[in-house]
């Protein structure tokens, strides 16, 4: 088996984090007995600084037509204020390639990192759908009279048919394919009542389709306490995009924090890019300190996507060791650097 894997190392900590998963998917292929290509694309803010550019035709097209999956580092950088460059390569792809799949894994592996009192990893563990190309993150609207008193700003949240529906089911299919129980469903329809009651409807049509899982709705804010107050209630979400936003980055402190925070991006069967979420954090580009780890677990869901669901869980495995062991960052407690953090992952790879 060969997969051709796109790289884009990204801002700041990018290249430097998205170098270790490399590392750590090299050998597993070649223990696994399968083979990756990498191809390095150059995009990013020195692209941009150099020639303005932000998402070439020759970039995106590769990325469409030549490559199994993306593998993206931070995007960000100070040199850029207005970071026009991160939201035309991330937002370009999410929309241009249609990844309507925001699947943001919430594993918390050691307790000791989890901000919940008396919580375990038996009680941690759900998966987050997250719409990702509708919403209130497509741009539609406009200001009237801007910088005046009488200045009127209007966004409008897109909901469709189609995409509510294509979220659910991916849910659903996710869950019965894992052996997941039940699925939340999150909205504000009590108070958003035309675009939420389509995903009341949708949701209640594409749930009976799978009887064996329990489906259940819950508004946004009630399923934000909830998570806090008993996150072992949730097994799979699924939410629209500004509030599927929310959601995972208080999964992703409730796991232990955003340095162990892994997702992806994905159109099932076609397109997938996988990107750890953490910031590019300029501050500390190469100082050799940056916490590898969620990059690394990034790289173990591509190589799931990819059918390497055993190396996924090997991966995982070697990180839970590393974090019990402290053989971590210093913002995790540990005293060790970018580059002996994944040594310690990749020793322990087995």
């Amino acid at each position: 088996m060969h997969h051709r894997i796109a790289l884009i190392p990204g801002d700041g900590i990018g290249p430097e984090v998205i170098a270790q998963a490399v590392r750590v998917v090299d050998a597993l292929a070649k223990d696994g007995g399968f083979t990756v290509a990498w191809t390095t694309l150059d995009v990013g803010a020195d692209r941009y600084l150099r020639d303005g550019a932000t998402l070439p035709d020759e970039a995106f097209a590769f990325l469409r037509d030549e490559s199994d999956a993306v593998l993206l580092g931070a995007l960000g950088d100070p040199r850029v204020p207005s970071n026009v460059h991160a939201r035309d390569i991330l937002l370009g792809l999410r929309f241009r390639l249609d990844l309507y799949v925001n699947f943001r894994p919430v594993k918390l592996l050691d307790a000791r990192f989890c901000p919940l009192k008396d919580k375990t990893p038996d009680d941690v563990d759900m998966v987050v759908f997250r719409e990702n190309t509708e919403g209130l993150y497509t741009g539609i609207g406009g200001q009237f009279k801007r910088d005046t008193d009488d200045e009127v700003a209007i966004e409008a949240e897109l909901n469709t048919r189609k995409g509510v529906e294509r979220i659910i089911r991916a849910a659903f299919e996710y869950a019965r394919a894992h052996g997941r129980g039940s699925v939340c469903m999150s909205d504000k329809s009590n108070a958003m009542r035309h675009g939420h009651d389509l995903w009341q409807r949708v949701f209640k049509i594409v749930a009976a389709e799978y009887p064996e899982i329990k489906s259940f709705h819950l508004f946004v804010d009630v399923l934000t306490m909830e998570m806090v107050r008993a996150p072992e209630r949730f097994e799979v979400i699924v939410t629209n995009n500004l509030f599927g936003d929310i959601v995972t980055d208080l999964g992703a402190q409730i796991q232990g924090g955003i340095g162990l925070a892994a997702s992806a991006n994905v159109h099932p069967g076609k397109h997938a890019l996988f990107e750890p979420v953490h910031g590019s954090a300029p501050e500390l580009a190469g100082k050799g300190v940056a916490n590898p780890l969620a990059a690394i677990l990034t790289a173990g869901w591509m190589l799931e996507h990819l059918g390497h669901a055993d190396c996924n869980a090997r991966i995982h495995a070697a990180v839970t060791q590393a974090l019990a062991a402290g053989d971590v960052t210093r913002e995790l407690g540990g005293t060790l650097g970018t580059v002996e953090v994944a040594d310690r992952v990749l020793a322990r790879l087995v």
